[in-house]
């Protein structure tokens, strides 16, 4: 399981998250999206550390706290969501319960 970081500085690295997260056990894994037009940070980030133990140490130190002028959001990520990019109606449609009648 990962945790998401939320209301982050735009100004935040990955070394920095790395080093408040370190405090809490080992860090495995940090990815802080970006934009995929501008290339700028999107204020969240997600970690990833050692056992869930650490990870629960983290969320229940670090949410809430003020960090680069930020108070922060810590929370066990959600599972990514399955999109479909076929528009507003969504699921899995096709035709094959229609049939050509001419």
């Amino acid at each position: 399981m990962s945790i998401y970081v939320g209301n982050l500085s735009y100004e935040v690295t990955q070394d920095a998250l790395n080093s408040v997260f370190a405090e809490y056990g080992s860090v495995k894994r940090i990815q802080i999206p970006t934009d995929r037009e501008t290339g700028r940070l999107r204020g969240f980030a997600f970690v990833e550390m050692g056992s869930d133990a650490e990870e629960t140490a983290a969320i229940d130190a670090l949410d809430g706290a003020e960090w680069m002028g930020r108070d922060l959001k810590v929370n066990k990520a959600k599972p990514r969501e399955n999109r479909d990019n076929r528009g507003s109606f969504g699921g899995n449609r096709s035709n094959s319960g229609y049939r050509n009648r001419y």
